[in-house]
């Protein structure tokens, strides 16, 4: 089941975060958070009209998935970027494509023109996933992140949501 999280999800995303941030390089963050850092970000997130997505299984949260501003300027107001997050021992189940579907009908509802993926650019199944979802790569830029000692390049890959001509 997919539906919108709750701050009752809150320490179930802050773990599964803390797992990315620990032992992935999903997330370029090396802080841990904890769950009311998730009630506030599910809050202002909601707050300004911006979906927070949590599928559950079995009575738990088995992963997350939202969209934000792209960048912070009027100009791109039409292009949201995405982040999608499975716990780690469900993860290459479908979970991740039935999060991003979900992601996908709600940007669309709401107007959007693109949906962008920014992804570690050695994350083969994200790529893969957003490949079969219909992302575009659209470009990549070497040695812009670091975590674990190593410099970590960033692919971009993005979806249009419609194909009007103009604004």
């Amino acid at each position: 089941m997919i539906r919108p999280a709750t701050p009752a999800d809150a320490p179930e995303l802050a773990a599964i975060y803390n797992d990315a941030v620990r032992n992935t390089t999903a997330i370029w963050n090396e802080v841990e958070i904890d769950a009311q850092n998730r009630i506030d970000w599910i809050a202002a997130r909601q707050a300004a009209g911006l979906p927070v997505l949590v599928l559950v299984e079995a009575g738990a949260v088995a992963g997350y998935a939202s969209y934000g501003p792209f960048r912070a300027f009027d100009g791109y107001r039409g292009t949201v970027e995405h982040s999608v997050y499975i716990r780690s021992d469900l993860r290459g189940g479908g979970r991740g494509r039935a999060l991003m579907q979900a992601l996908i009908a709600e940007a669309r509802a709401a107007g959007f023109h693109v949906l962008v993926g920014a992804i570690e650019a050695g994350n083969a199944a994200s790529i893969a996933l957003h490949e079969k979802l219909g992302f575009t790569h659209v470009g990549q830029m070497p040695q812009v992140g670091q975590k674990f000692g190593k410099w970590l390049d960033l692919a971009l890959m993005q979806l249009m949501l419609d194909d009007r001509p103009a604004p």
